[in-house]
């Protein structure tokens, strides 16, 4: 290695980075979400109502969630398992909002 001007060699440090296994890389497990996006179509009580039926939360809560996903676009609706959000999430189809599931 040169050295620096001066006669200073530069301290360079190495360090080990952790090995990663494609099978936890694809791996299903972690939470997942359902996304709510914006809908013109229902008023904002079937939202807030459907939204509450699905999730079982608190009135308060699910305005909250329909306010983001009107003003944003989007809502992170529910969290929780993948079967738990497949599972809000087709109570919310139900009335035709429109809604995806992802790992998060």
């Amino acid at each position: 290695m040169a050295s620096a001007p001066g006669g200073i060699e530069p301290l360079v440090q190495t360090r080990d980075l952790p090995d990663a296994r494609e099978d936890e890389i694809t791996s299903d497990a972690g939470p997942y979400v359902v996304v709510l996006y914006n809908d013109d179509v229902h008023n904002a009580d079937e939202v807030v109502a459907q939204v509450q039926k699905a999730t079982g939360y608190p009135f308060e809560r699910c305005i909250a969630i329909m306010v983001e996903a009107h003003t944003r676009g989007r809502s992170i609706a529910y969290t929780g398992s993948e079967e738990a959000c497949e599972r809000a999430a087709a109570i919310l189809r139900r009335i035709r909002l429109q809604v995806e599931t992802d790992r998060f």
